[in-house]
């Protein structure tokens, strides 16, 4: 069978576990972009932090300087930097970013869905797709070509006051039988 894959946490939380004001922010960028919960605003604060802190490496040590520029090129293609951007716009990058090109935020302000909730209900749900596949993860990282080819992947209507076409509905309407009276039939 061999070894077992050792899993580890993709997260880190915080040192300030019970803070009142870092709470209310977190509570409220959840609510904001339609997180079930708070370990995925962790997984975008530890991968922010992690990119912090790999420019702060680049910078200390100038002769890694391919480094900072592939570590630019890749944040550019999730649209998360600007192509030109330097090592010290890394720097600047919060939680909002991450979780502004994540799929579900991307539905959602696109107008397939009518709030984060739902976009995350549709996809995992299996009716959005991205260049006609499937994603069924809601924090999948869109990238900056793929997000022009965001659709449904089949037809689905979400607006509840227009009632859904069914094929199988459109039958010709049978008229009602005459209503026969209870007096004359004894």
């Amino acid at each position: 069978m061999g070894d077992p894959k050792r899993i580890r946490k993709k997260f880190v939380r915080s040192k300030l576990m019970w803070n009142a004001a870092r709470i209310a922010r977190d509570h409220e960028l959840k609510e904001k972009y339609g997180l079930k919960n708070l370990r995925e605003l962790w997984k975008a604060t530890t991968e922010v932090s992690r990119i912090r802190m790999n420019a702060r490496e680049v910078l200390s040590n100038r002769s890694t300087q391919g480094v900072g520029n592939a570590m630019i090129a890749r944040l550019a293609r999730y649209n998360i930097v600007a192509k030109d951007a330097k090592i010290d716009d890394l720097l600047g990058i919060t939680p909002d970013v991450i979780l502004n090109r994540r799929l579900q935020s991307i539905v959602f302000k696109n107008g397939l869905a009518r709030t984060p909730k739902q976009a995350r209900q549709l996809i995992a749900h299996g009716f959005i797709s991205i260049n006609g596949r499937k994603v069924k993860s809601a924090g999948y990282l869109v990238k900056a070509e793929e997000e022009t080819h965001i659709g449904y992947y089949r037809p689905i209507n979400i607006n509840p006051a227009e009632p859904e076409a069914n094929p199988k509905e459109n039958k010709a309407e049978v008229p009602e039988a005459p209503k026969v009276d209870e007096k004359k039939v004894e």
